[in-house]
């Protein structure tokens, strides 16, 4: 039989903070801030229903993140997580945990990250006629941070290209304003 309920990826992101409306030359423009996050992931489908709900999604993954930069500009961080997915009609929630891989003090360019990124977040992403609606929300209870994040990507424009809109607020967007 050919069972595709074990998977191993290999994903990088890139995301690039623009900044076109400043022009007093202090900070980079367009660009204000660029961040790298490799990452290899195992994926198990474990193809579970109970109580409505279909379990189809959990995954064991290393993460890194960094911005590329050198000395005091310098942010990154390597994490473990753990996420579980499960669906009911058009409805996907998804959650996550993580668990920071630390350093060492001389090297670490933000120890408190944790502090304002958490160890998890919640996500949820609605279908509906070739939409899709994102809500998310992460927090870092024990300091009072956290963040929440809402998305709508479009159906089809163009060929594949679709169009997407996002709206955030909270902390960790970007490395660099992480705090």
């Amino acid at each position: 039989t050919d069972d595709r309920r074990w998977g191993a990826w290999a994903a990088y992101t890139q995301q690039s903070q623009w900044q076109l409306y400043n022009d007093s030359g202090n900070a980079s423009r367009p660009f204000r801030e660029t961040n790298y996050m490799p990452e290899l992931i195992l994926a198990y489908k474990p193809d579970y229903a109970w109580g409505g709900l279909k379990w189809n999604l959990a995954t064991l993954a290393f993460n890194h993140q960094s911005n590329g930069r050198s000395e005091v500009l310098s942010r990154s961080w390597d994490r473990l997580y753990t996420e579980l997915g499960v669906e009911r009609g058009n409805l996907a929630v998804l959650a996550r945990a993580w668990y920071r891989i630390e350093e060492d003090d001389e090297e670490d360019d933000n120890s408190d990250i944790t502090d304002y990124l958490g160890h998890g977040d919640l996500k949820a992403i609605y279908r509906w006629h070739g939409h899709s609606f994102q809500l998310g929300a992460r927090a870092s209870f024990g300091e009072g941070h956290g963040a929440v994040q809402a998305g709508w990507i479009s159906p089809p424009l163009l060929g594949p290209f679709r169009g997407y809109v996002q709206l955030f607020s909270g902390y960790g967007e970007s490395l660099i304003d992480y705090n």
